[in-house]
């Protein structure tokens, strides 16, 4: 039977409550909201009360979205696949479960997201002209795909907030537009530093934190690679290697800057955290990189001498320290930099 109202109770009448969806998809009614105000992915009736409900068409879709989120698909990405699924003409009844989408079911659609009634009269009578029972034949996807609202770039107080929340998919979708419509550097030095700085307050406030830290940190990694995948660059010529030094753990600024290099075509290796220098060395003859970059943000991990130690390369690799944990001084040979513009330039220059 389907439950109705917003908890599972309330005014009678077809479809679903967001309390039912959420127990029913596994998802929290916020997120459902979320995705509603920020995608369309919402309920498209109302019961005679007024009440919005969830029909099967938006119980199908809903489905996609968080399938598509659990397979580590962004967000705004996971709406774009879903608002295209194609829905049955005739949803089944709403007091049966919805039926599981099908892979001929999900074939992208050439209409926009939010259909105009022309366009919906059209896709009814076209329906309506076939009278074979079999189902469509499948069609070759929309050359260039229909993307999702747009998501506005968030302030800083809005993304801090949606990462104490603890608000995944929100915080992702944040991000990705960030990244999306400002790149790498602005979003680093405008969004996630100022964001951190706010974490790491609260923490020395309260004592507590450390679950807003992991949260914002995992969502805010999975964008960067996210975002270096979807400018890819020629492996051509000499790479850039980028690595924590030994035991350092706070590896997000290196995939900031494997990112923002990505921006403008940099072919950048990443190693990431806790890399010991004898393996560091070992990637460095197997790779000979024009630029070794090493990031030391703790002064625990910040011994220079076995900066020293790394083999010399022919041709000469420049060997360049980021992070505020380095000791002075630092072999004659290494260029610190303390900036993402500085690191930026720092690789760029030994490129040229």
């Amino acid at each position: 039977m389907v439950e109705s109202g917003a908890n599972g109770a309330g005014d009678a009448g077809p479809g679903y409550g967001i309390g039912a969806v959420a127990r029913r998809l596994g998802v929290p009614a916020p997120t459902l909201r979320t995705w509603n105000q920020r995608y369309g992915l919402g309920p498209s009736r109302r019961s005679p009360g007024g009440h919005r409900r969830y029909d099967e068409g938006d119980l199908l879709r809903l489905e996609e979205m968080n399938r598509l989120i659990k397979s580590g698909i962004a967000p705004a990405d996971a709406a774009a696949q879903a608002l295209r699924l194609s829905l049955p003409t005739e949803a089944p009844p709403s007091e049966g479960p919805p039926p599981e989408a099908t892979p001929s079911e999900a074939l992208p659609s050439e209409a926009t997201p939010e259909a105009t009634p022309e366009a919906t009269a059209e896709a009814t009578a076209e329906a309506t002209s076939k009278a074979a029972p079999k189902a469509a034949p499948e069609r070759a996807p929309a050359k260039a795909p229909v993307g999702p609202r747009r998501v506005a770039v968030p302030s800083m107080a809005r993304l801090a907030r949606a990462a104490d929340a603890l608000d995944g998919p929100t915080v992702a979708a944040a991000v990705a537009a960030a990244l999306d419509s400002r790149g790498v550097r602005w979003t680093w030095q405008e969004l996630v530093l100022p964001v951190f700085e706010r974490i790491c307050r609260t923490q020395a406030r309260t004592g507590s934190g450390i679950d807003v830290e992991h949260l914002f940190s995992d969502r805010l990694l999975a964008e960067l690679h996210r975002h270096a995948e979807r400018h890819p660059v020629p492996v051509t010529g000499r790479a850039v290697l980028l690595a924590c030094a030994e035991d350092e753990q706070h590896s997000l600024p290196v995939h900031a800057l494997a990112a923002g290099l990505a921006e403008r075509g940099v072919d950048a290796r990443t190693l990431g955290a806790r890399v010991p220098y004898s393996a560091l060395a070992a990637a460095m003859r197997r790779l000979g990189p024009a630029v070794v970059f090493v990031w030391s943000q703790q002064e625990t991990t910040g011994d220079p001498a076995p900066l020293a130690a790394l083999p010399a390369l022919r041709p000469p690799a420049k060997l360049v320290v980021g992070g505020n944990g380095w000791w002075e001084p630092l072999p004659r040979r290494v260029v610190r930099v303390r900036s993402f513009d500085e690191a930026v330039s720092a690789v760029l220059d030994a490129l040229h």
